[in-house]
């Protein structure tokens, strides 16, 4: 016996009954699908969340010492200014040996 017969419908009713039964299946498929991508575009982003935080805080790990900047530039410029007094004394004691 067939579903038309059961359920006392036309060969209409029937085949649009069975066309609204396989769109359903159709979009349930659908959302599965977009589902699923949808969990492992988070999961990608999380990811990449997590690498961009681990980067964040060894930047922050490499400058946590930067207030040494400032003193290591005023030492520079201490060394800088005596090798600059040796080379003027020893341009003109070398003038004097010379001559």
């Amino acid at each position: 016996m067939t579903l038309t017969a059961l359920m006392g419908l036309t060969d209409t009713q029937e085949n649009l009954w069975w066309g609204v039964v396989i769109g359903g299946f159709v979009v349930i498929a659908a959302v599965v699908a977009l589902l699923t991508t949808l969990v492992l575009l988070v999961r990608t982003i999380e990811r990449r969340v997590r690498t961009i935080r681990d980067t964040l805080q060894r930047a922050a790990a490499n400058t946590s010492d930067t207030a040494l900047i400032a003193q290591t530039a005023d030492q520079v410029d201490a060394v800088l200014s005596e090798g600059l007094e040796h080379h003027l004394f020893l341009g003109r004691v070398l003038e004097r040996v010379r001559s």
